[in-house]
């Protein structure tokens, strides 16, 4: 055995002094008081993560939470255009301030920082990890019950950056009716296990689609797989969203904040 250096960064000896690393977790912005942190997640893009993160803000603020979006799909950012915000972020020498949608949820977006909502970001993996960074200890968010990360798909730099960098409280998954999916899922399900967050529930959009004609209930991608694959990986609660084509003009119209439904209310009850 080569002699003892004591940084066990570069050692792959399993000795009984190793040490362990020190946490990555860094704080957020002096003014910033933030009770719960809620990541939602996907494995793959494009099946409503957003959404989901915009009506369960929308339903926190209903209830009377002090509620916060941090939108961390810095190349594809969407939040913005779902609450209508279309000005930019301000900043000064104590810290970044977001901007307040209609109701008064908070929201930091790189598209509040672009002069053009479609100028592209194109920015490397570590450069992008550190904006999302920047995102949680130099902006003000100021009291705050509950913040949502909106999270890039996948299981890369800027989701490994959240799960080292931010206290999270727990996870949700999204995801859709295909049995691909499910496989998915289960990548999501293991990088929250490997990093010790908690998985909360699961939300499976696209589920179904309500007849207008005879209000029956059709499941366009197949039957759902949501309750026994929540099961099989010990998620506790489910959550299932139809397809709703008034829902998405909202969300393009900015107005998401004046949606009714009930599919969430479960699943926000059991998160909070």
């Amino acid at each position: 055995m080569a002699e003892c250096t004591h940084d066990c960064s570069t050692c792959g000896e399993e000795c009984a002094s190793r040490q362990e690393p020190g946490s990555m977790l860094e704080k957020p912005h002096e003014q910033s008081d933030i009770r719960k942190v809620i990541g939602v997640v996907s494995g793959k893009g494009g099946v409503g993560k957003s959404m989901v993160t915009s009506l369960l803000s929308v339903l926190a603020n209903r209830a009377g939470l002090r509620t916060a979006i941090l939108d961390a799909d810095v190349t594809g950012p969407s939040i913005p255009r779902s609450f209508g915000l279309r000005g930019q972020a301000t900043a000064d020498e104590v810290g970044i301030y977001p901007l307040l949608t209609k109701t008064g949820i908070r929201v930091m977006s790189v598209n509040l920082l672009l002069q053009n909502e479609t100028d592209p970001v194109v920015w490397r993996g570590p450069v992008i990890a550190g904006c999302v960074k920047q995102f949680w200890t130099d902006v003000i968010w100021g009291p705050t019950d509950v913040m949502f990360i909106d999270m890039p798909p996948g299981t890369g730099d800027v989701p490994l950056t959240v799960f080292q960098s931010v206290p999270l409280d727990g996870i949700l998954i999204v995801t859709s009716p295909q049995e691909l999916v499910s496989m998915v899922v289960e990548k999501a399900v293991n990088m929250a296990k490997l990093m010790h967050i908690p998985v909360l529930g699961l939300v499976e959009n696209f589920s179904y689609f309500v007849c207008p004609d005879c209000g029956g209930k059709h499941e366009i991608f197949g039957a759902s797989h949501a309750a026994e694959t929540a099961k099989r990986l010990g998620i506790p609660a489910v959550a299932r969203m139809p397809i709703d084509p008034k829902l998405a003009a909202a969300c393009d119209a900015g107005t998401v904040e004046l949606f009714e439904g009930d599919w969430l209310n479960g699943l926000f009850d059991a998160l909070l």
